[in-house]
């Protein structure tokens, strides 16, 4: 791709991001005081048609808790991230004096270790709230500083009108890498009260096609019943989620013909 057109496009997608994050923090000139940014200079960057240094990219991407990449990310694909408030969750756990050892000590040496599962897939699990379907979720990992996080989002539609949906839910949390395994600790940000934890593998070591594993956690109903079920996980492309992503969020029919053979397989087997 031209140069030229690379950075304008970056340029643009910043503005837009920029001009969000700000709706959400209070006012331009506060912002600028507190990043020691000059008002003029930031204004430029606002306006989508100035790429900031190296320097003050990294001004701004720690202010809002953010990694650089993250920052030039299509604006809808950005807002879709941010609608969550996950990372003003993640950041004050991460930054908690308790959380920093432990998760130091889940840090690789390689702080581009598990790049390699970074990107958009489809989630399928049994759900529990609708027994016997297919529960599809639009899941992401992305890289943010040094670490790995992820969040998906699920959603119920309507058993009588399809179109309507009953139940939204948006999961965040870290992804850890480790020995050919990839860990994982979520948080639910819309009724706040589940944490869950998995644990997936590639298919095979030199493909991200598939990962599968389970899940498990305890309900948030008054007999707090735990459970544990397989996940699996179709590799769709990189970047963040969408649109086009999350018009495939949905319940499905176990034997549906959108679900790959090998997820109907590992969800079906019989350990």
């Amino acid at each position: 791709m031209n140069t030229d057109v690379n950075e304008t496009a970056q340029a643009r997608n910043l503005g837009a991001n920029l001009r969000f994050l700000c709706e959400r923090q209070g006012t331009v000139s506060n912002i600028c005081r507190k990043i020691k940014i000059n008002r003029q200079q930031f204004n430029k960057y606002l306006s989508g048609l100035h790429l900031p240094s190296v320097q003050n990219q990294r001004l701004i991407a720690n202010f809002f808790g953010l990694s650089r990449s993250v920052l030039f990310a299509d604006p809808e694909e950005f807002r879709t991230l941010m609608e969550g408030n996950y990372f003003h969750a993640i950041d004050t756990l991460r930054n908690s004096k308790r959380m920093a050892p432990f998760l130091d000590t889940l840090l690789v040496d390689e702080k581009s270790s598990g790049d390699e599962y970074i990107g958009v897939y489809d989630r399928y699990q049994y759900s529990s709230i609708y027994k016997g379907k297919v529960l599809r979720s639009a899941y992401c990992i992305y890289r943010n500083r040094d670490f790995l996080q992820h969040y998906y989002i699920e959603r119920f539609p309507n058993l009588e009108s399809p179109d309507k949906i009953d139940f939204v839910f948006k999961y965040h949390g870290f992804t850890i890498p480790l020995d050919g395994r990839i860990f994982s600790l979520d948080f639910e940000a819309v009724q706040k009260n589940e944490m869950t934890f998995g644990i997936y593998a590639p298919v095979q070591r030199s493909s991200k096609s598939f990962l599968m594993g389970i899940t498990s956690g305890i309900a948030a109903t008054m007999l707090r019943p735990p459970y544990s079920t397989k996940v699996a996980m179709h590799f769709r492309g990189p970047g963040l989620l969408n649109r086009e992503h999350l018009e495939r969020v949905t319940t499905l029919e176990k034997g549906d013909r959108s679900i790959p053979t090998e997820v109907q397989q590992y969800l079906s087997s019989v350990d």
